[in-house]
C-alpha cells in the first residue's frame, strides 16, 4: 500500500476544508468499514484519509425534532438500532437494523458513511426513502438538503460532491396509522448482504363509524434495493396500491407491477430472472406484514 496523509479536523469546517473535489484519493474516513477493505484490496489508493473521529455535536446522537427525527451522521448503527426514540418515530427502521451486517460492523459503521457508500445492497436506504427522509450535506460553498429518493445515482454513485460530507438525516413525524415494514431475502446468514430487499410504507383512510365504506390506501411506497443497481421508488407498485383496499388481490397486483417495472442486476447472488421473482415475492411478503 502507498504512503498517504492521515488528518484529524476538530471541527466539520476544518474537515471540509481539507477535502479536495478535484483529488479522487482524498476521502473522509468515519467507520471505515468499507473503505479500509477496499484499501487493503488496492481497489483505492488514497492520498489523504480526513478522520472524522474527533468531531462532536450534531454530528452524533438522536434527537427529536417536530415529532421526527434528526440523525447525526456519525451516528453508528448500533446506537440506532438501541434508540428508544428511532423505535417511538420509526421502528422499522429498528428492526431493520438488528440484521444489518453483524454487531461488530454496526458497533463503528456510521449512519453517514452508510448513506454516502452508494452500495445498492445497504439496508437503510430503501427504508428511508420510504419514510420520506433527507440529508443535510455541507461544503465549503454551504450547505444543502437531498431528498433521499436523489441521493444514489448508480452502483457506488451518488449525488455527493467530492468535497461535500453529510451532517444529519432528518426523518420526519410519520401519520398516524402509517403502515411501514422492510423485507429482505438473504442466500446466506440472516446478516448476509441480501439479494433483494424491499420497504414498503401505506397508510389508510379509515372507515370510522361509517362502516359501509370500504378502508382503502391514500397513499402508498414502495421501494426496492439490492436485486438493482441503486434503491429505486417503484411508481407502478405504489400506483397500484393507491386507492385501493389493502387486501391480498391488491398486495399481489401491486408485486406484479413491481417485478414488470424494475430491471434486476444479474450478479453472484441471482440471475436478472431470479431476482425478479424474488422482487415480486417479497413485495407481496412486505405489505402483507406491514398490513
Amino acid at each position: 500500500m502507498k504512503s498517504f496523509e492521515l488528518v484529524e479536523p476538530a471541527t466539520i469546517d476544518e474537515a471540509v476544508a481539507l477535502l479536495e473535489p478535484d483529488d479522487p484519493g482524498v476521502r473522509a474516513i468515519a467507520g471505515a468499514t468499507a473503505l479500509v477493505p477496499m484499501m487493503k484490496a488496492r481497489l483505492f489508493q488514497p492520498t489523504r484519509l480526513v478522520s472524522l473521529r474527533r468531531l462532536d455535536g450534531a454530528l452524533r446522537g438522536v434527537h427529536e425534532h417536530e415529532g421526527g427525527l434528526r440523525l447525526g451522521a456519525l451516528a453508528t448503527l448500533t446506537e440506532l438500532e438501541r434508540s428508544s426514540r428511532v423505535r417511538a418515530v420509526a421502528p422499522v427502521m429498528s428492526r431493520a437494523l438488528r440484521t444489518l451486517s453483524n454487531v461488530r460492523i454496526r458497533n463503528v459503521a456510521t449512519l453517514g458513511g452508510h448513506l454516502a457508500h452508494g452500495d445498492p445492497h445497504m439496508d437503510l436506504p430503501p427504508v428511508l426513502m420510504t419514510l420520506g427522509a433527507r440529508v443535510r450535506a455541507v461544503s465549503r460553498r454551504g450547505e444543502r438538503w437531498i431528498d433521499l429518493n436523489d441521493l444514489v445515482l448508480g452502483y457506488y454513485q451518488t449525488t455527493m460532491a467530492a468535497d461535500e460530507l453529510i451532517a444529519e438525516v432528518h426523518v420526519p413525524a410519520q401519520p398516524t396509522g402509517a403502515r411501514t415494514w422492510y423485507e429482505k431475502f438473504t442466500a446466506l446468514s440472516a446478516d448476509d448482504w441480501p439479494t433483494v430487499g424491499v420497504a414498503v410504507w401505506y397508510r389508510t383512510d379509515a372507515a370510522g363509524s361509517d362502516t359501509t365504506r370500504p378502508t382503502v390506501m391514500t397513499e402508498a411506497r414502495v421501494a426496492v434495493s439490492a436485486a438493482t443497481e441503486r434503491p429505486v421508488r417503484v411508481p407502478a407498485a405504489e400506483s397500484a396500491l393507491t386507492g385501493a383496499a389493502p387486501d391480498d388481490a391488491t398486495f399481489r397486483k401491486a408485486a406484479d407491477a413491481a417485478a414488470d417495472a424494475v430491471e434486476p442486476l444479474a450478479d453472484l447472488r441471482g440471475s436478472a430472472a431470479y431476482k425478479r421473482e424474488m422482487i415480486r415475492v417479497h413485495v407481496r411478503r412486505a405489505l402483507e406484514r406491514a398490513r
